[in-house]
């Protein structure tokens, strides 16, 4: 770890219409460091990190950068400073080249023409010197998504950036290349960068971060070095109390078979899938990323068209083509990434409760606005959602409260069978912890449960079965008393 500062931030003060998001926050960064900021969704670590990049002004407090202060108005202040910031939504463009979309804005040129060959060579040098095996010609949309944020950090880079900003970057990619992420960040504190690295995932604070700062309702709760600090003290720093028992499960007796699928296939990647669901139970899905998992799920919802196999609900065949044929035999289906397919982001969190249940207040050309108030109070109050009113634009909300009204919209339609796609992805460990309550209250409720999820804590922790894929084909499947990481990951890696 490196001990010269390189980044102060002192008594940051910002606040919005009826809101604080920010008191008199202290945060500051070594040369060389990987400095972990942690706080449940809501804490203020977007805000703060705002503030650094330009994106906001802070109210009050000072910036201090090597010892000297800046002022940092917008993106550009912070670039000159040396600041660049890797958000979670990559923002490259797809068509363009590697070199392109490092030097876009900034091309070099030859006269009128852009000068192709000195721009791929200088991308090239840059990839070469942080050990990066991407090609400078190579078109962004042939890239995974481990390599596109191999490409931002090597854009950011090339800006001379001193200190990076890693807003949850290992949130969509695989273990191998999360592995690849973390040489590629310590090749950076190597040459002197120093790294904010925001994460929900505690246990790559061990193997990446050297100290880890904790914020709670906008305010600083505490530095500490990872070395000298355990899981536990970090979850209660962050939500003011202690989680005693994070993994809520009451492990009672399955009822009958509700859900019997054989030999479901999407047409592309999955094929001959066999699987069961009983009535109470939660039924973990654990494979690696590109297993075949969702398209699973996707075909029985009727989401995918070229899908086949036969579906049996209670026993009886099912004739699913379409969500709609889905809800009738009362399934119902959380996304994995709810801002795509999930989220009306700009409608209120009325509206985003109540869509899928427009048949229960509205009648003919008739409103009943009262209860549609009544049912989206219902589940913000049953899911303990956090909102300053019905409202409010749901893409103001924090990630964790996003996932609460997403769940509560298919929790109003009252189903037998609830899929939930990465049900905690993006959310902190206060929501986390809500979350598996409400879920175990479900299935006391006699709700079946399908949880897909690439955390195998949570899969362990959650889950009565646990059926593992691998390349889009069923590799096992296991009960949780006989189901431990090693297992799992022998059945997935085959």
């Amino acid at each position: 770890m490196g001990n010269t500062t390189l980044l102060q931030m002192q008594k940051i003060h910002k606040q919005f219409p009826g809101v604080y998001a920010l008191k008199d926050i202290d945060f500051e960064l070594n040369a060389g460091e990987v400095h972990a900021l942690l706080g449940e969704n809501g804490a203020g670590k977007s805000t703060l990190i705002k503030v650094l990049g330009g994106i906001y002004a802070a109210d009050a407090g000072e910036i201090l950068i090597d010892g000297k202060t800046v002022e940092i108005s917008n993106v550009k202040d912070a670039q000159k400073n040396g600041v660049a910031i890797i958000h979670q939504e990559l923002v490259l463009v797809p068509h363009m080249t590697v070199a392109e979309n490092i030097f876009l804005g900034r091309e070099s040129m030859a006269s009128f023409f852009v000068n192709m060959k000195e721009m791929n060579s200088a991308a090239q040098e840059l990839l070469d010197n942080y050990q990066m095996n991407i090609k400078a010609t190579a078109l962004i949309k042939e890239l995974t998504i481990a390599q596109q944020q191999m490409v931002e950090i090597v854009k950011a880079i090339s800006y001379n950036s001193k200190i990076l900003v890693m807003d949850e970057p290992t949130s969509s990619i695989s273990d191998k290349e999360v592995n690849f992420l973390f040489e590629t960040m310590h090749n950076l504190t190597k040459k002197g960068v120093g790294i904010i690295y925001i994460s929900h995932k505690m246990s790559e604070l061990e193997e990446i971060c050297d100290r880890v700062t904790v914020l709670r309702d906008g305010e600083y709760v505490g530095t500490k070095v990872v070395k000298e600090t355990n899981k536990d003290e970090l979850i209660a720093m962050m939500v003011g109390r202690e989680l005693t028992q994070y993994y809520t499960r009451d492990y009672l007796e399955p009822g009958k078979v509700v859900l019997k699928c054989e030999n479901i296939s999407d047409g592309k990647l999955v094929q001959g899938i066999d699987f069961e669901v009983r009535r109470g139970e939660i039924v973990g899905f654990a494979g690696l990323v590109g297993a075949g998992r969702s398209e699973v799920m996707k075909s029985i919802f009727g989401l995918m068209p070229e899908s086949s196999g036969d579906i049996y609900i209670d026993g009886e065949k099912a004739k699913i083509k379409s969500p709609v044929d889905a809800m009738k035999y009362g399934l119902g289906l959380v996304p994995e990434d709810r801002k795509v397919e999930g989220l009306y982001k700009v409608q209120s969190v009325r509206f985003n409760s109540t869509i899928e249940v427009l048949g229960q207040f509205i009648k003919g050309i008739f409103v009943n606005d009262a209860r549609e108030r009544e049912i989206t109070q219902e589940y913000i109050d049953k899911m303990q959602t956090k909102t300053p009113s019905q409202e409010q634009v749901i893409g103001n909300l924090s990630g964790g409260n996003q996932q609460k009204v997403l769940i509560g919209r298919w929790l109003a339609t009252n189903p037998k069978i609830l899929i939930l796609d990465e049900p905690t992805r993006g959310v902190d460990v206060g929501a986390k912890s809500e979350i598996y309550s409400i879920m175990n209250e479900l299935v006391k409720q006699g709700v079946s449960i399908i949880m897909i999820s690439s955390e195998l804590p949570e899969i362990l922790g959650m889950s009565d079965r646990i059926y593992v894929m691998a390349h889009g084909k069923m590799k096992g499947c296991l009960n949780h008393e006989e189901a431990t990481q090693e297992r799992i990951m022998k059945f997935a890696a085959e």
